[in-house]
């Protein structure tokens, strides 16, 4: 469907909007999208999780940094940032939440000593969005930084697992930055990089226009069924058939699992602390 197409009604269908977190969640289990986008009042979510309090404080901490005048940006500030920042929300106890809040600190103060100096954002947390013919592409990026006259897509990551280039590669929410960057700042964007702060290593990719158009238009597919569920919902449709559950080993940390059967029944109860990087 391009823009512009007319609906049944004779009218215009508006672009989808999307952005990759809801990609995401579609795909990996329609389910789950129904109850986080749609269901109203929004079903009870789980308690916190305790790797997402650790990448959210990094995250803030790292925004934060960049808020500072170049001259303060220095290890020992960002160290600073993290302990005014920190929760421990979805740790076991005070003990390891504090042990997480230590490696937290050594983490975000080894990144940013061997950042170059000189650097200078072109945006923090920046939202960026970009219309095709079928969608709006949009989301906020971590950081955004401009080399040899191009923009670069920088996303942070505190997971257990080291990443890979395919990892960068493979990134439909990375390639959709990208897109949406360079759209909304006019300059090219092509390379993308996923910062694993826990090691300190850097996976890295450069997309070509044709890889940049895959990822795109896998996004506009997406979206196309997602527009038509939520059509279906919204006269009558089934939703267990157009949002059908995906059970698998995720289930065991998302959100909704106390209304999902088939989740709870495919995946083991997880602690709240169980997917800290160890």
């Amino acid at each position: 469907m391009t823009q512009g197409e007319l609906d049944l009604g004779g009218l215009p269908r508006p672009l989808v909007r999307v952005t990759p977190a809801k990609l995401n969640t579609w795909t990996s289990c329609p389910r789950r999208y129904r109850m986080a986008y749609l269901d109203r009042p929004t079903p009870g979510r789980g308690g916190a999780w305790a790797h997402n309090t650790l990448g959210a404080v990094v995250h803030t901490a790292l925004r934060a940094f960049f808020d500072l005048a170049p001259g303060r940006r220095r290890p020992h500030a960002a160290v600073g940032l993290v302990a005014t920042h920190w929760s421990g929300e979805g740790f076991a106890d005070e003990a390891q939440a504090a042990d997480y809040r230590r490696r937290a600190q050594d983490w975000v103060a080894r990144y940013v000593d061997e950042l170059d100096p000189d650097l200078d954002p072109v945006g923090v947390e920046r939202w960026v969005s970009a219309p095709t013919q079928r969608i709006v592409a949009e989301g906020r990026v971590d950081r955004i930084d401009e080399r040899d006259g191009e923009l670069v897509v920088v996303d942070y990551k505190t997971g257990r697992e080291q990443l890979t280039t395919d990892d960068a590669r493979g990134s439909q929410a990375l390639a959709l930055y990208a897109f949406a960057a360079r759209r909304t700042l006019r300059r090219e964007c092509r390379r993308v990089e996923l910062h694993h702060l826990p090691s300190g290593t850097v996976a890295d990719w450069e997309h070509t226009e044709q890889s940049l158009n895959r990822h795109v238009r896998r996004a506009e597919e997406a979206a196309e069924e997602i527009a038509l569920a939520t059509d279906a919902l919204e006269t009558g449709g089934d939703p267990d058939v157009l949002f059908p559950p995906v059970p698998r080993r995720a289930c065991s940390w998302c959100d909704f699992r106390r209304h999902c059967p088939e989740g709870r029944a495919s995946a083991p109860d997880l602690a709240p602390w169980a997917l800290l990087a160890p």
